[in-house]
């Protein structure tokens, strides 16, 4: 009774906190439209107030582990209020605590070899079975950062706001350090002593956190700390913040490829904002998918030769055609696949994705992309929302929080969207272009950055290039039977390929499995 008691508060003030979509949200499944309802309802009921305590009524328990290996681990506690508890709460899950005679003693004992550290702040508890899934995942030779999620417990005991967490990110921790807390990390003995004697643990976990690689890292999706504060993520202030990848002197060619049809109204605002945007040596090839506007056409015939190249292409719409035909005549070392309906509002835009586009370890730059009315409309792809690929952040306020404010950090994401993309030619040309047979339309993008990240390039969402996207306004939705049929045959493809399609797993690593499969906006997954 307890349980649907809070079902229903959470429906009520879901209701209560936006009453128009949860009416829609509740039409649509009084018509048996389940999957659509879903995903109408998943994000309304994730921010009601009442959702984390339904989700604790069902929270998975961790997976027990076979055996713990036998390397223990040592955990510091910082100074403060309720450190006592702290510290009790450590040895009762079998951790010796640096500072008490246990931690002493296995700190001496230990010898020349490296050991485990748990860094917790003073207030802090563990959940109960941490320690043991731990001590089981230190079974993995290769680990030297394990980590878990977290929620924060108030004064009054009661858990709230959970971090379900990504796989590692290491852009995202240059903004976020989601990890360092919530987790062990292998440290130097010689090292630990020094930071005990000057008090700068913290900050060795942290380097330890910093220095390590992705192969090197283990996740533990189960929430394993109670805290009593944790970092708050550093949105960066200016583009200025990205740093010096690259000299401005030393930008590459960028070659910028808009598909265009009719919509004078459109593409005028976009090459306007070509025009403003500030990059020494670019290159705008216009692909004329079939204009037939005069006005249209007159304009075309205007644009100065020396920047633009008109390309006329007769066939049907085809946008990975159009764009892999832009590309094999382009000249640029960069490309730009750009949609004739985005609005450039700040010059160095291109500047920026260009700086992020050019480091080795990176595939794709997406821009974060706001509607008219000022909404976010992609900060990024989630793969497997509601069997398919969804827009991260969907219709969030830019100055809203959000989920731990990802809309507006660098990170690295399985995908991006190619409104507006920059890529390395060479790395496009690797995988192939877009695959114009299996997506013509829909979800090119999305295999172009799953290709590039399975060879290591990896997706790449940049929120300090933002613009403004009239999505589907030049060309329409799907709505049609055709454009539906075509539609549904493109998401079989990307289930086919990228195993989209399967609920039960996750296919995201930047998701996370308590995060429902039917929102964009990083909702808590509830249960039926």
């Amino acid at each position: 009774m307890k349980e649907e008691l809070l079902r229903l508060a959470v429906h009520l003030d879901a209701a209560r906190l936006s009453p128009r979509a949860w009416l829609i949200a509740l039409w649509w499944r009084l018509l048996g439209k389940r999957v659509r309802s879903r995903a109408q309802f998943a994000p309304l009921l994730g921010a009601s107030s009442y959702a984390y305590r339904l989700w604790l009524r069902d929270e998975p328990a961790p997976v027990s582990a076979d055996f713990e290996h036998e390397r223990a681990i040592v955990a510091v506690v910082g100074q403060g209020e309720g450190r006592d508890e702290t510290v009790r709460s450590a040895e009762v899950e079998g951790i010796p605590v640096v500072g008490t005679e246990l931690g002493a003693c296995y700190l001496e004992l230990g010898g020349d070899a490296p050991l485990w550290l748990m860094w917790l702040e003073a207030g802090d508890t563990l959940a109960t079975g941490a320690g043991a899934a731990y001590r089981a995942a230190l079974g993995v030779a290769h680990a030297r950062v394990i980590y878990a999620d977290d929620d924060i417990m108030n004064a009054r005991g009661r858990r709230n706001r959970p971090h379900f967490k990504p796989e590692w990110n290491a852009e995202l921790l240059r903004y976020h350090d989601y990890v360092t807390g919530a987790a062990i990390v292998q440290v130097d003995r010689v090292e630990l002593w020094a930071a005990l004697a000057h008090g700068t643990v913290a900050d060795l976990a942290a380097k330890a956190v910093v220095d390590t690689v992705p192969d090197e890292v283990i996740r533990l999706p189960h929430v394993f700390h109670h805290r009593r504060t944790r970092p708050e993520p550093r949105v960066p202030a200016s583009p200025n913040s990205l740093g010096s990848q690259m000299m401005k002197g030393e930008m590459p060619r960028i070659s910028v490829i808009v598909p265009t049809r009719n919509r004078l109204d459109l593409l005028r605002t976009c090459i306007d904002g070509l025009n403003r945007t500030h990059c020494p040596s670019m290159e705008v090839i216009v692909v004329d998918n079939g204009s037939d506007d005069p006005a249209a056409l007159e304009y075309l015939a205007t644009l100065d030769p020396n920047r633009f190249q008109v390309v006329r292409d007769d066939g049907p719409f085809n946008f990975s055609r159009l764009n892999n035909r832009a590309a094999q005549i382009a000249t640029g070392e960069l490309l730009c696949l750009l949609n004739n309906d985005i609005e450039v509002i700040s010059p160095d835009w291109l500047d920026i994705m260009a700086r992020q586009a050019m480091r080795p370890e990176v595939g794709a730059v997406g821009a974060r992309l706001l509607y008219p009315d000022g909404r976010i409309q992609h900060a990024g792809v989630v793969l497997g929302i509601c069997g398919g690929a969804a827009h991260a952040h969907k219709l969030l306020r830019p100055e809203e929080a959000g989920y731990f404010c990802r809309h507006a950090l660098p990170q690295f994401v399985s995908a991006v969207t190619a409104a507006c993309l920059v890529v390395r030619r060479e790395k496009f040309e690797a995988v192939g272009g877009l695959d114009e047979e299996n997506f013509a339309v829909s979800f090119n993008d999305v295999d172009l950055c799953m290709q590039m990240n399975r060879r290591g390039w990896q997706s790449l969402y940049e929120p300090r290039a933002t613009l403004i996207h009239h999505e589907s306004v030049s060309r329409g939705f799907d709505r049609d039977p055709v454009g539906a049929a075509r539609l549904a045959g493109e998401l079989e493809a990307l289930k086919a390929r990228w195993g989209t399609g399967d609920m039960d797993r996750q296919v995201d690593p930047f998701h996370h499995p308590q995060l429902s499969r039917y929102s964009e906006r990083f909702a808590i997954r509830l249960i039926g």
